[in-house]
């Protein structure tokens, strides 16, 4: 499968998508293109083409029909838009589980309770990442003690892993979410390395004593021998590295946003049952997606005003969905009142991110704890030079100077 041939521009002569991996504000490209052609033709990081969705309705649209499929994108010879699919579960993991009988176990650990996370826990290793920054002395880094120490602790927790191997994963993490840089050998023999982790792990578990997630799922597997090990360690290393990233990348971003804004900080700390409002404002405000949501055309179709055809690869940028004035008036005003605020961060319809709770609700705990014990918490750099990672899939800042 090849994405089809069009007539009207050269790839040449299309915008290259994406126009940025940083996120200090949406890319004003995002924006025009919204308002003058919502669905348009763009070259992507594979060299190929696609259609990018910037509006809200649309993308909408292609997230609930079934003419647009995700699945169907982990074919060997099928379009990309960065580096190619390593092996077909890595993009359809859920899918995976499901057929296998794992599915429900994994909704089980990130769904509403998330009974390895509770709230104290949660609260206590923020207050932990954040006093060790304060020890050290300001500035302090809080995408380092903050952002990615609490999305390490959470997703370490939640799966069973030990925490001190953090680190060694959270570099391969970010090596197999850079959308450029690695070529394609070494990202096999990166994301080569993670597996053999997790096959590891698994394989010097105690049946029936399950340290979190990864141990459940490979007693489950034994049982019904629905994945093969390749398979199953390559999934648990997905939710690993998904997790992880995405919600490391976003605490930092919304964490930026917030100190934008210490009016909307005091109002929360003046009235702190409003964070669940102030949360679901950061993940519709906050630009967190380095590249967008794939997806493939089965038979040809009409999106908006363009025609696409079976074989194209549409590309959705749910950071501009989220900023259309269609859905969301002022959609460039941090507004943490904000309310309906029916973003698309998560997705929509059956395709929803399973780690969504996990999300909001971890985010509220971190949040609370982080205003809380740093009142006088503020940039210590302008906004334009905070650094930001490069070409990354999940939009991270590089580090978040602040004093207090």
């Amino acid at each position: 499968m090849t994405t089809a041939p069009h007539e009207d521009l050269p790839q040449a002569d299309l915008p290259h998508y994406p126009f940025s991996t940083e996120g200090v504000r949406l890319a004003p490209e995002l924006d025009e293109l919204r308002s003058r052609c919502p669905v348009a033709r763009v070259s992507t990081n594979s060299g190929g083409e696609a259609w990018l969705v910037t509006g809200y309705e649309t993308a909408q649209h292609v997230l609930r029909d079934r003419k647009f499929a995700r699945s169907v994108l982990a074919d060997p010879d099928g379009p990309a838009q960065d580096t190619p699919i390593l092996a077909p579960e890595l993009l359809d993991a859920m899918n995976h589980l499901q057929q296998a009988g794992l599915r429900d176990e994994v909704l089980k650990a990130l769904g509403r309770n998330q009974p390895e996370l509770p709230a104290d826990w949660v609260a206590d290793v923020t207050r932990e990442g954040l006093d060790a920054m304060v020890r050290q002395g300001g500035p302090g880094d809080l995408q380092r003690h903050f952002a990615e120490w609490v999305a390490a602790q959470c997703m370490c927790r939640v799966l069973g892993l030990p925490f001190e191997d953090h680190e060694w994963l959270a570099v391969r993490a970010d090596l197999d979410l850079t959308m450029v840089t690695p070529t394609q050998e070494e990202l096999a023999r990166n994301w080569e390395e993670i597996r053999v982790y997790m096959h590891e792990y698994m394989a010097a578990r105690h049946p029936g004593r399950p340290r979190g997630l990864v141990d459940r799922l490979a007693d489950l597997n034994a049982e019904r021998q629905g994945l093969t090990d390749k398979q199953l360690s390559n999934i648990v290393s997905v939710l690993f590295v998904s997790g992880y990233e995405d919600f490391a990348g976003f605490l930092g971003v919304a964490a930026l946003t917030l100190l934008q804004h210490p009016e909307a900080m005091d109002a929360v700390r003046a009235r702190p049952e409003t964070m669940p409002q102030c949360v679901e404002e950061l993940l519709r405000h906050s630009v967190v997606l380095g590249n967008a949501i794939p997806r493939f055309v089965t038979e040809d179709a009409k999106l908006d005003t363009a025609e696409v055809r079976q074989g194209d690869l549409v590309l959705l940028s749910l950071d501009a969905a989220n900023y259309d004035p269609a859905a969301f008036p002022d959609p460039a005003t941090f507004d943490p009142t904000r309310s309906p605020n029916p973003h698309l961060r998560f997705g929509y319809g059956r395709h929803h991110c399973p780690g969504a709770h996990l999300v909001r609700r971890q985010s509220e705990t971190a949040f609370r704890v982080l205003l809380d014990r740093l009142p006088g918490i503020r940039l210590a750099v302008p906004v334009d030079e905070v650094p930001w990672h490069p070409n990354r899939m999940a939009i991270m800042p590089a580090g978040l100077p602040v004093t207090w």
